[in-house]
């Protein structure tokens, strides 16, 4: 093999390896978050599904010792099965929860398959390339190219990959990825390839890019027709913001408000809390001008305050801006509000209310902490 072939060989195997990297880290994180959101506690989902899915990658790197023969041929194929398989995490999951009884098993299924077949690639890669560098360089290259690949998906994943897409676009457009390394595999490696197999795998990568790339146009449809599963009531507004899902409810009037799940308020009987919230710490107060809300972010909460006239000025710390402004634009929800969060008393602030406690110096004359309830360590720490 001459120097001028050998080149493009090593440069795809690289970059394949950079993808696949990306690829495996998005659905491990995919795997987390969705079970978190259906499950709640998010650290013993996320712990559970990293555990299972390393370890699942030991399995795999073992058994990749048993694959030999044409060896850019079995990579291909890998790469369809992980596309595939990746790809309809998401909406196999969401699908199972909605109609199981129990959907763990087929979590712990999946993810075992996927680190499984995670876990061969890179052997295959470095065997494939061991023609190419030394051993040294060869292993140095392709983890170089892993780790840097995993601290991509690491940040792309929050940022914007799930505020942008939501977690089954995000699914389906990484099958997509790894389906497309597949090809560019089998183009690179055309003359070391029988031409029978080449042309049913081309054939197989083709269909696949197809359901995939189906999946990710229906994709919202489908996300409505599950979460139509989940809930009693007709679902108005849903939304992944970067921290959480967002979804509206109504039946006949009757508003629902749930952030991963969870059910923040009912419309018909939410002045009960929130009215008790308020007004017994005001009324012990003989003057009051100045007020904090942590939390807080549907308004009610301001909603009641903005009632006593002493008060001149309230800051509301919520950290995450989609739920301000869902509840500061939406009409179902600003009347339920009295367009609390632009009233002009009311500054708001999107931030960790943790952050912000330690950073204001501000005295406050009565500090409101309306926050979810404390179902995971992250929100716990809100109340300590």
């Amino acid at each position: 093999m001459t120097p001028a072939t050998r080149f493009p060989q090593q440069l795809a195997l690289l970059a394949a390896t950079f993808v696949i990297a990306i690829c495996g880290l998005v659905y491990e994180l995919l795997a987390g978050t969705l079970s978190s959101y259906l499950l709640g506690d998010s650290v013993y989902q996320f712990s559970l599904v990293i555990g299972l899915f390393m370890s699942s990658m030991g399995i795999g790197s073992w058994l990749s010792r048993f694959v030999d023969g044409a060896l850019p041929l079995h990579f291909v194929r890998l790469q369809l099965l992980v596309g595939l398989t990746g790809g309809f995490t998401a909406p196999i999951l969401f699908f199972a929860f909605a109609i199981l009884d129990n959907y763990s098993p087929l979590l712990f299924l999946l993810v075992i398959l996927l680190g499984a077949m995670m876990g061969m690639e890179i052997p295959l890669v470095v065997r494939i390339l061991r023609e190419h560098f030394s051993l040294k360089t060869n292993l140095s290259n392709v983890f170089t190219a892993d780790y840097i690949g995993a601290l991509f998906a690491a940040l792309l994943f929050p940022l914007v990959l799930v505020p942008q897409l939501g977690l089954l676009q995000t699914g389906f457009l990484f099958g997509i990825l790894n389906l497309l390394v597949g090809l560019l595999a089998l183009l690179v490696f055309r003359n070391t390839v029988a031409t029978a197999p080449r042309k049913r795998l081309q054939w197989s990568i083709l269909a696949g890019l197809l359901m995939l790339a189906l999946g990710f146009v229906l994709s919202e449809r489908f996300t409505a027709s599950m979460e139509t599963r989940l809930y009693q009531d007709e679902i108005i507004h849903a939304e992944d913001s970067p921290y959480q899902r967002l979804v509206l409810t109504r039946r006949q009037g009757r508003l629902r408000f749930y952030l991963n799940g969870a059910l923040q308020f009912d419309s018909i009987d939410e002045y009960r809390y929130h009215e008790t919230l308020v007004h017994p710490a005001l009324g012990l107060l003989p003057q009051v001008e100045e007020v904090l809300i942590l939390g807080g972010g549907d308004g009610m909460a301001a909603r009641e305050l903005l009632k006593d006239p002493r008060i001149k000025a309230i800051t509301l710390v919520d950290l995450d801006p989609a739920v301000t402004t869902l509840f500061s634009t939406s009409p179902l929800l600003t009347r339920l509000n009295r367009h609390s969060l632009t009233d002009p008393k009311l500054t708001r602030v999107n931030t960790d209310a943790w952050k912000f406690l330690e950073q204001s110096r501000t005295l406050y004359d009565l500090v409101v902490i309306d926050l979810p309830d404390p179902n995971n360590a992250s929100l716990s720490r809100l109340y300590s």
